[in-house]
């Protein structure tokens, strides 16, 4: 075993918050890493230790290994969480992690660089049978070769970064001349967002759900999954609201698709926690996406729906434990939704809203959780994603939790900043989301079709 006493967690916002209380509930020791326009967040005060390791940009602070390697140094930290987004999927920071004698909470170095890798991934989940969306045979070398694919494939067609990950580097193409501008746009994307300019082509499935399936893998070769999280309802590829069980999965596809992501994670040596991402058609056929080689934002409502603290179990995994649990212990208690508050501006195109939040009121009664990194006078920097805090909700049944979270909507009250408040009530009076019609692409239709999602009354 692999004990650890001091976890560094390097990340920020609600995520740190949660890696903290998670690694005190443990009783492990906790040190939060800030930049300078993070001296009085919420995780900063919640730890044990915090250390300032840079300016307000992520690459000076966040992103920067060498401050944050000097930081465990100081501190005397044996262990480190990435949270997710920064440094949690780069396998050359896991790598020097290990080589540094410190113990990295997430999957080895190579299976981080294997799934990281696209078009490696996809052929990973091809060799033991799970359905992929068409496309190419891996990286696509210039425009002419990518053309012959998708003419092949058919319009229209994803141009999607190999490195890429959450909802990035990807576009789309629905003709020749199409493809031709979006194929250099797509390159140069990569290039400038991932270090790295290799794109692949795969075929557009049309009016597609957002499936994905959390797993729990051991270093002993256990290997289970907690079912899945819909997350459909999203705007330009980032997810806004998540739910599970889907309203679209029956027993019968969860088994089948639950069996597949298990059966990627043991052929890619997988240990930790992570997802495996999915498409699912209109006529109920999945295919694999991608893997996600790190705890997920939406994590949350798998914990709700499950009662596993995703992080402990993530942490214990990094110890060298083995899992206690067995996929037939594995059993679901009612349905649960979680909303993304985000600090931005819904009537202005989601537009950006930083700023001082002058009082932050979050809902409570029964049923209903808050994972957050903000309180009244906290000021959120413009440097970082827009998230301020998780509203996560569990009732009996869908239409249990959507009536809970219409409570727990009007009783969340920010002031100072615009937040994604109203978007999700709105979402909650939607006929088609209140009936389950809809697609990954329904909130950038209604956008376009001029939806300010005002509340009808």
């Amino acid at each position: 075993m692999n004990f650890m006493k001091k976890v560094l967690i390097a990340n920020r916002g609600e995520i740190a918050v949660r890696v903290i209380r998670a690694c005190h509930d443990l009783g492990l020791q906790t040190v939060a890493v800030y930049s300078e326009a993070d001296s009085e967040a919420l995780h900063v005060l919640h730890a044990d230790e915090a250390i300032c390791i840079g300016q307000a940009p992520s690459l000076k602070s966040y992103l920067k290994i060498s401050n944050i390697l000097s930081a465990c140094e100081i501190t005397g930290a044996d262990a480190i969480h990435p949270g997710f987004g920064f440094l949690s999927e780069n396998a050359n920071f896991a790598s020097i992690c290990e080589s540094c004698g410190l113990n990295f909470i997430g999957p080895s170095p190579q299976t981080i660089a294997l799934l990281g890798d696209k078009a490696k991934a996809k052929e990973t989940a091809k060799n033991v049978k799970c359905p992929v969306i068409p496309g190419s045979d891996g990286v696509v070398e210039n425009v002419q070769s990518g053309l012959k694919v998708a003419k092949e494939l058919g319009f229209p067609v994803f141009i999607k970064a190999s490195a890429g990950g959450g909802g990035k580097g990807i576009r789309i193409a629905h003709d020749h001349e199409e493809f031709i501008r979006q194929f250099a746009a797509a390159r140069t994307e990569a290039e400038i967002s991932f270090n790295n300019p290799d794109v692949y082509i795969e075929k557009m499935v049309v009016n597609p759900r957002h499936i994905e399936i959390q797993i729990l893998a051991d270093k002993h070769g256990n290997c289970l999954h907690l079912g899945e999280r819909d997350c459909t309802i999203q705007r330009r590829r980032q997810k806004l609201i998540e739910e599970t069980p889907s309203p679209v999965v029956d027993s019968s596809l969860r088994k089948r698709i639950g069996d597949a992501a298990v059966t990627i994670a043991k052929a890619a040596k997988y240990h930790s926690v992570g997802t495996v991402e999915f498409l699912l058609d209109e006529k109920g056929n999945f295919y694999f996406m991608e893997v996600n080689t790190r705890i997920q934002v939406e994590h949350t409502i798998t914990e709700e729906l499950t009662d596993i603290d995703l992080i402990r179990e993530q942490i214990l995994i990094a110890q060298g434990e083995k899992l206690k649990l067995k996929q037939k212990d594995i059993t679901f208690r009612g349905h649960v939704i979680q909303c993304r508050i985000n600090a931005e501006d819904p009537v202005r195109n989601f537009a950006p809203s930083p700023g001082l939040v002058e009082y932050f009121i979050p809902p409570g009664g029964p049923h209903v959780r808050v994972d957050t990194g903000c309180y009244s006078g906290y000021r959120i920097p413009p440097n970082y994603d827009s998230m301020i805090a998780k509203l996560i909700i569990r009732g009996k049944n869908r239409k249990e939790a959507i009536n809970i979270a219409k409570r727990a909507l009007r009783e969340f009250h920010i002031g100072g900043v615009k937040t994604t408040i109203p978007f999700h009530q709105f979402m909650f009076q939607d006929e088609n989301f209140l009936a389950n019609r809809y697609f990954i692409t329904y909130v950038d239709q209604l956008i376009l079709d001029g939806c300010t999602f005002e509340i009808v009354k």
